[in-house]
């Protein structure tokens, strides 16, 4: 089963930045594990040296990693033809994030044939950088219809203009968001899990 009795299948959360997504993303997952569910995906970690942020990273659930974004390189005078991928002063690796991140997207054939087995999806995180690409919005999109796939992903807090398709996660009909803040981050992962294992039931 991969809809719960009041409709939902989706788990989503939300918060400021650094309020502690990502960590929760990865004791779900430990959860998940301990519970004997799989889940397939990724998460996005900060890449640091000596305090300063270069980027981040794109880290598959099964251990794999690569670029999602590095701060823009001004000195080789290309800024012009990369203008479309950045997010403030990061350039975003489409190609690099496409080929580590979307085929963990993909629902393995064996579930694709049974109806009664459901597949969970962990996207960390659906936002700006992540939606330069158009195959990973078609890909979350599908996910979205599939009756037995199941998707537990982070989100930005709204601010500002709004991200249509944000929006659209945010608001669908079979997602329950959980804002994750100071007061609840420590013990608010027992209701997320409670939230699932209904789903799955």
């Amino acid at each position: 089963m991969a809809t719960s009795a009041s409709g939902i299948k989706n788990v989503i959360l939300t918060g400021r930045p650094g309020i502690g997504k990502t960590t929760l993303i990865k004791k779900i997952n430990s959860a998940l594990c301990d519970s004997g569910l799989e889940a397939r995906g990724f998460y996005t970690e900060e890449l640091r040296s000596d305090g300063q942020r270069l980027g981040f990273d794109v880290v598959t659930l099964d251990g794999n990693r690569g670029p999602l974004a590095r701060i823009q390189d001004n000195e080789n005078g290309s800024v012009s033809h990369k203008r479309s991928h950045l997010v403030g002063k990061y350039e975003v690796k489409v190609t690099s994030f496409e080929s580590i991140a979307l085929p963990t997207l993909r629902i393995p054939k064996n579930i694709q044939t049974d109806t009664g087995h459901s597949q969970i999806f962990i996207i960390d995180e659906i936002g700006k950088m992540e939606l330069f690409s158009q195959t990973f919005v078609t890909m979350v999109r599908e996910l979205l219809k599939k009756p037995n796939s199941v998707i537990i992903a982070t989100i930005p807090i709204p601010k500002g203009k709004p991200i249509p398709f944000v929006e659209e996660i945010r608001n669908h009909n079979q997602s329950q968001v959980f804002t994750v803040t100071m007061e609840n981050r420590n013990h608010i992962l027992d209701d997320i899990m409670s939230t699932v294992h209904t789903v799955m039931e």
